[in-house]
């Protein structure tokens, strides 16, 4: 992506659904534009309108003080400046671990091939993230990021984990809005602790957010979601 005008291919690498694009890595390869672009530091707000289509030309364009996602002139997400999310209490490592033993999506998932949290994924070619349960509404997960020069993946660490704080497997979701925000930059080769936690559930929608810890015990990015109820065998 350019810094507010251009063209972007969402790579097969990076579905979510077998369809379509990861919401956490596309919210993040759009708001990285967009801050850029912006010349903004700070919470960035990415809206999805539909489903990211994978191995297709997209358009970036300038709406305002906003930068779209066009397939043709069909909305795909929006980014926007945004309010800063809520920080989630760390768990230390041993119970992070542990948690990942406890992972549900690793008995059922809506989506195995995600590049996320998809069970089918190796690691290296998918982040394999383990968001397992440490209490009602709340998951942890550990993470060793290999490269920290993109920070679409720090937000791709910082969306599944806090959909699986919800019952995913009765009752699958898609992210429709993601607010993160980035404070530092992860340590390549380091074990880092993601923590989830429910905000609340309201017909199809729920609410969740995310923090992303460092080695160290730093933060080094938040976020809040607004997830929607689908029918998994018709989505995209």
């Amino acid at each position: 992506m350019g810094d507010g005008e251009g063209t972007v291919i969402i790579a097969h690498r990076f579905r979510g659904p077998a369809g379509s694009g990861n919401g956490g890595w596309t919210a993040g390869r759009l708001a990285t534009s967009y801050a850029r672009g912006a010349d903004r530091a700070g919470a960035v707000e990415v809206t999805l309108h539909t489903p990211p289509p994978l191995e297709r030309e997209l358009t970036l364009r300038r709406d305002g003080d906003a930068l779209a996602l066009l397939d043709g002139e069909v909305l795909v997400a929006r980014a926007a400046g945004g309010e800063t999310p809520p920080l989630v209490d760390r768990v230390d490592l041993v119970t992070a671990q542990a948690a990942e033993q406890q992972y549900a999506g690793l008995q059922d998932h809506p989506f195995p091939e995600c590049f996320v949290c998809g069970p089918a994924r190796s690691p290296g070619d998918g982040l394999r993230l383990l968001p397992g349960r440490t209490g009602d509404g709340a998951t942890a997960c550990t993470w060793t990021p290999q490269d920290a020069s993109d920070p679409a993946y720090v937000w791709s660490a910082l969306d599944c984990p806090g959909g699986w704080t919800s019952d995913i497997t009765g009752r699958s979701m898609v992210l429709g809005r993601m607010t993160a925000q980035i404070e530092a930059v992860p340590v390549p080769g380091g074990v880092h602790v993601v923590v989830g936690r429910h905000l609340g559930t309201a017909g199809r929608k729920t609410r969740t957010a995310c923090t992303l810890y460092d080695p160290d015990g730093r933060v080094v990015g938040r976020a809040e979601h607004l997830w929607i109820a689908i029918d998994p065998d018709s989505f995209g």
